[in-house]
């Protein structure tokens, strides 16, 4: 239901107008999607992701000493948002610390740290010197915990998209044309501030 020159099925229509309310984040910055939902006439309220001048999100986890290693979570939910594995692992040839790799159930990698429960795997993140990782969820979520983060994205719009915080670094383009360099560069600079 995101395009607006597009008609949803009538059955979803129908669904979302049962509703009394629906609370949207999706739609704060996507004139279009609004525009769209007020034609439809369907009931939704629209909140800013980020609202200006409020605290960046934040999940408390008991206090840890932060650990000398760089986690890299190299997955998102899509593999067009994906920067390649290669380059991952080049940097973590490169990167002159521990790597510790971090993946999903379904996510194919050896030696990868698995946590399902996110609450854990947040404290565990929040162990971490830096963080390493694409346009996901668990991007966002070693940013909430307050950690130093690298994030590579692609074909998402970092400006709405990304992760918020002082120490949070985007490094934004057509992933094939992403070097190694360029995130290293980024990382280094996170362990030198």
């Amino acid at each position: 239901m995101g395009l607006p020159d597009t008609q949803p099925p009538s059955a979803l229509l129908d669904r979302l107008r049962g509703f009394d309310s629906i609370v949207s984040w999706y739609g704060s910055n996507r004139d279009e999607f609004r525009s769209q939902v007020r034609r439809l006439e369907l009931p939704f309220e629209f909140f800013p992701a980020s609202p200006a001048g409020q605290a960046v999100p934040r999940i408390h986890c008991p206090p840890n000493d932060r650990q000398d290693f760089i986690v890299i979570h190299p997955f998102s939910s899509s593999p067009r948002k994906n920067w390649p594995l290669d380059r991952y692992q080049e940097l973590a040839r490169r990167v002159g610390m521990p790597v510790k790799w971090c993946a999903g159930p379904e996510e194919q990698l050896e030696n990868a740290v698995r946590i399902a429960n996110l609450y854990d795997l947040a404290c565990w993140l929040a162990t971490a010197q830096i963080y390493l990782g694409n346009d996901s969820g668990i991007t966002h979520l070693a940013a909430a915990v307050g950690i130093p983060i690298v994030a590579v994205f692609g074909p998402t719009d970092p400006a709405i998209w990304a992760p918020r915080g002082e120490q949070v670094r985007i490094i934004s383009g057509n992933l094939a044309q992403i070097q190694v360099d360029q995130v290293l560069k980024a990382v280094n600079d996170l362990r030198a501030s």
